[in-house]
C-alpha cells in the first residue's frame, strides 16, 4: 500500500466515522466509498466504525472484482455505479438518518420549501422506488432518482449522497437530513409554502460558488 493508498483509504474510514459522530448513521447500517485510480475504495461489510482500520477498506474494481478475502458492503452495486457513471461524482454516502429514513419510509420526495434544496440540484429531492438492497434493480432506480440531483432518498431504505469529494458528500448528507427535519417540524406547524422552480433554479446558480459546494477538497483524516 503506497502513501496515496493509505490516504484515501484513511479518509473512507474517518468519513464513515463522521457518519456516525454526526448522527446520521447508527451500527453498521452505513457506507461511504471514494473515486480511486482505476476503481473505487468503500467500507466494508458489516464493521462497526469503531474498530474500522484502513486496511479493511475494500478495493473495488468497476467490474465488482474486489480481493477474494475481503468484503465490501453490500451496498457497493450502486457506489460503484454511481462513480461509474457520473463523472462529476468522486465520492458516496450512504446512511439511515433519522428525518431522510422518515420520509423515504412515506416514499414521499422533498420539496422546495427551503432555498438550500438547490444544493442538492434541482428544485426537489427524489424518493427512488422500492427494491430490496443490494440489488441491480435498487442501483438502477437510484441512478434514475438521481439525473441532474447529488441526494436522493430510497424508499423504505434511507438516503445517498454523492459529491466531487467526500467532504462534500458528508456536507450534502448533513444539509439533507437537517431539510428533511425542518419539513417534518414544518409539517406539523401548518403547510409550508414551496418556492417556485424558476427561483431554485436561481439559487442553483449561485451556488455553484458557493463553500463546500464546489470544494474538491477529501476529507482529512482525524
Amino acid at each position: 500500500m503506497d502513501k496515496d493508498e493509505r490516504i484515501a483509504r484513511e479518509s473512507v474510514v474517518a468519513a464513515a466515522r463522521a457518519l456516525d459522530a454526526q448522527g446520521l448513521n447508527r451500527g453498521t447500517s452505513g457506507n461511504v466509498s471514494v473515486r480511486f485510480r482505476e476503481g473505487l475504495l468503500i467500507t466494508p461489510s458489516g464493521l462497526p466504525t469503531a474498530g474500522m482500520r484502513p486496511e479493511d477498506v475494500v478495493p473495488l474494481g468497476f467490474d465488482g472484482t474486489h480481493p477474494p478475502n475481503q468484503k465490501p458492503s453490500s451496498e457497493w452495486r450502486f457506489h460503484r455505479d454511481i462513480l461509474a457513471s457520473r463523472s462529476d461524482c468522486g465520492a458516496v454516502v450512504h446512511a439511515h438518518p433519522v428525518y431522510c429514513t422518515a420520509f423515504a419510509l412515506c416514499r414521499k420526495e422533498i420539496p422546495a420549501v427551503h432555498y438550500m434544496i438547490a444544493a442538492f440540484g434541482g428544485p426537489t429531492v427524489r424518493c427512488a422506488p422500492y427494491a430490496p438492497y443490494g440489488t441491480a434493480a435498487l442501483s438502477e432506480l437510484a441512478l434514475a432518482a438521481l439525473v441532474d440531483r447529488n441526494v436522493c432518498l430510497l424508499a423504505n431504505h434511507g438516503m445517498i449522497a454523492a459529491g466531487a469529494s467526500l467532504e462534500k458528500a458528508l456536507w450534502l448528507a448533513v444539509e439533507l437530513e437537517t431539510l428533511c427535519q425542518q419539513y417534518a417540524v414544518a409539517l406539523q406547524v401548518g403547510t409550508p409554502a414551496v418556492l417556485s422552480d424558476h427561483e431554485i433554479g436561481t439559487t442553483v446558480e449561485r451556488f455553484r460558488g458557493y463553500g463546500l459546494n464546489v470544494a474538491g477538497k477529501d476529507l482529512k483524516p482525524q
